[in-house]
């Protein structure tokens, strides 16, 4: 069960462990590597919103960058079995995730949220928002009657989600951010000043020029490939889909303590 109230750094990383938020994940690492090797061969479905070009065209790097950042094995010879996260790499991200968030609170920016995995992460966006807003911060409504070829674009508990067959919908693409951003533009809106999210939400604004922050599993290099060339700003490593999304409440007590947001 979740720990109680806001957990020390070193409980935060006990129960990332214990509820395979981090450590040894589910993620086998046979399919990391082939989420990989398909970002470097171009497949878009894997860049997550961005423009790559070549420059990660060697699944090599890719897996340098995600054992540095992330935490997975290192060894390009380990093929098959257990992969891992780095639960020191999660909390140092959810660290510099919470200075960001500091930041948009200190200057009551306009924030947008947004998850392409709602059904592991809405409610820590949503948590997140809500303490944002109580910060003084403006939590961006997304313009009405947006859509996708996959589906319906949304906004639910201030988060800006992908809808399909009245089904809150699991997608990598940054087709729904795109459409959000485009449609605040022709209506003369101003842009967020910051966007939180993941998966393509989180990829397509950093490459738009908005200010993004996000989380990414171990499987999902794009927002890591990002964070390091500066398109993305913080990229926090997680398993995006664990048992029971109440696992993460202690991970967002301690996102919003060191934020001051608590």
């Amino acid at each position: 069960m979740p720990i109680p109230g806001t957990p020390s750094r070193a409980e935060l990383v006990d129960h990332l462990v214990r509820t395979r938020i981090a450590g040894d994940v589910a993620t086998p690492r046979e399919n990391n590597l082939s989420h990989y090797r398909k970002l470097a061969n171009a497949d878009r479905h894997y860049w997550f919103g961005l423009e790559l070009g070549d420059r990660w065209s060697d699944e090599q790097d890719v897996l340098a960058v995600m054992a540095e950042r992330v935490g997975v094995n290192d060894d390009a010879e380990y093929r098959y079995g257990q992969d891992t996260i780095d639960p020191e790499l999660t909390v140092a991200g959810l660290e510099r995730l919470a200075a960001r968030l500091r930041k948009a609170a200190d200057g009551q920016q306009r924030v947008l949220f947004a998850t392409g995995h709602p059904g592991g992460l809405l409610d820590v966006h949503r948590a997140t928002a809500a303490a944002l807003r109580a910060a003084g911060c403006e939590i961006v409504v997304i313009p009405e009657g947006l859509t996708t070829e996959e589906g319906y674009v949304m906004q639910f508990a201030d988060v800006a989600v992908l809808e399909h067959g009245a089904t809150l919908w699991h997608t990598h693409s940054g087709e729904p951010m795109k459409a959000i951003l485009t449609a605040m533009e022709r209506e003369g809106r101003p842009l967020p000043d910051l966007v939180v999210a993941d998966h393509g939400w989180a990829g397509y604004a950093g490459q738009h020029g908005v200010d993004s922050v996000g989380y990414a599993d171990s499987n999902d290099p794009a927002l890591f490939l990002a964070e390091a060339e500066g398109t993305v700003q913080v990229t926090v490593p997680l398993d995006d889909h664990v048992v029971s999304p109440r696992h993460y409440d202690p991970m967002t007590a301690y996102l919003l303590a060191e934020a001051g947001l608590s």
